[in-house]
């Protein structure tokens, strides 16, 4: 892979490489599934929600590493807006 590609997605990447997975140019749902640890149903859960956006391609939901990453980087919890 490309060092272009992980500078792109350095969140998707981090958890890719942990878990031993290669980026993707598409990734099904059981694939997020995978990556995050949780049930299909999780993550159709997230994407009803319009917590994780999918692309409607033929056949089935896909997603993007673009869409991940936005989802990691939207994911984090600010330190400082829970003590105020």
């Amino acid at each position: 892979m490309s060092s272009y590609l992980a500078t792109k997605y350095p969140l998707l990447q981090e958890i890719l490489e942990v878990k031993n997975l290669q980026l993707q140019a598409t990734f099904t749902i059981r694939d997020v599934a995978r990556i995050f640890s949780v049930s299909v149903r999780a993550i159709q859960s997230r994407v009803a929600s319009g917590q994780l956006s999918a692309r409607d391609l033929p056949g089935r939901a896909r997603f993007l590493p673009v869409d991940l990453e936005n989802f990691l980087a939207a994911s984090r919890k600010g330190g400082a807006r829970h003590g105020q």
